[in-house]
């Protein structure tokens, strides 16, 4: 075997394993067009690569908290679940009340959108929000190909490619899609989010709020129709409440749905470092 071919083989071995290791598992349920995008999601080798592109200049380069496809599950499940309390609460996704698409397209539209919200990062994170639009456009095409005909395709990509733009800071979502993502975004919170920059000895404001808070947990509510309640093990955490989740939920178009409570659990808070030097 001459070096070129090993060096075929160890990418070969390396794309392996990554989709192995790092597979998108959401609960399609009723909806076999989400199904049948999930499984080309997890074929996709091109995209892993992009998720570690990301990962690599948010983690290796920058220290930032993880971005990389352990925060793509985390957001599409989180996002998922909150369209489908909506959903089930009588809210009307911005797909069915403007195009008279189905609440099914809807949560294709919110898993897609939550999968591809940071792929631009894999050029720079400085607004990555726009790089994620047009790394984002022909990948939507390619999932989609074949699962809806031109003209709903077409109208699919515009509203996934929307909730990814609108999840940046100061986005303005028209959809309760979009509104989705930036608070689902926001809701990637607990303490396995800072997990690879805080065990690295990267020790900022976001890994040590991330790990503060032992659990995020979302729930039907009886006021409203989302209930959110953040357990902390440090009052750092609220730098993540206050400072991150308020900020993406303010203007999300979300606010007369969603509740949101936090507290410390246990009588003494979580020593989380014994000291810093600057």
């Amino acid at each position: 075997m001459n070096s070129s071919d090993s060096l075929v083989k160890g990418e070969s071995l390396r794309a392996e394993r990554f989709a192995r290791e790092i597979a998108i598992r959401l609960p399609a349920r009723h909806n076999p067009t989400l199904q049948a995008v999930i499984e080309r999601v997890n074929a996709d080798e091109e995209l892993f690569f992009l998720w570690r592109a990301q990962n690599v200049n948010a983690v290796d380069r920058l220290g930032m908290s993880d971005h990389g496809p352990v925060h793509m599950q985390v957001v599409s499940n989180i996002a998922l679940r909150l369209i489908r309390i909506l959903i089930d609460w009588g809210v009307e996704p911005g797909i069915v009340r403007d195009y008279g698409l189905s609440n099914d397209d809807a949560e294709v539209v919110v898993v897609l959108a939550s999968l591809l919200h940071d792929v631009g990062m894999s050029i720079h994170r400085e607004d990555h929000e726009s790089f994620s639009l047009f790394v984002a456009q022909p990948k939507v095409k390619d999932l989609l190909e074949g699962l809806y005909d031109p003209a709903v395709r077409t109208v699919m990509t515009a509203e996934i490619l929307h909730a990814i733009i609108s999840h940046r800071s100061g986005g303005h979502p028209y959809t309760v899609e979009a509104g989705v993502i930036r608070v689902a975004d926001a809701l990637d919170m607990a303490k396995g989010r800072s997990r690879i920059p805080f065990e690295t000895g990267s020790v900022n404001i976001h890994s040590l709020s991330a790990a503060a808070v032992a659990d995020v947990v979302i729930e039907k509510g009886s006021v409203k129709p989302i209930s959110i309640h953040i357990h902390m093990v440090n009052s750092a955490g609220i730098f993540q409440v206050d400072e991150l989740l308020k900020k993406k939920l303010h203007g999300s178009g979300l606010e007369p749905y969603v509740e949101v409570s936090a507290t410390i659990e246990g009588d003494a808070e979580k020593k989380l470092i014994s000291g810093l030097k600057l």
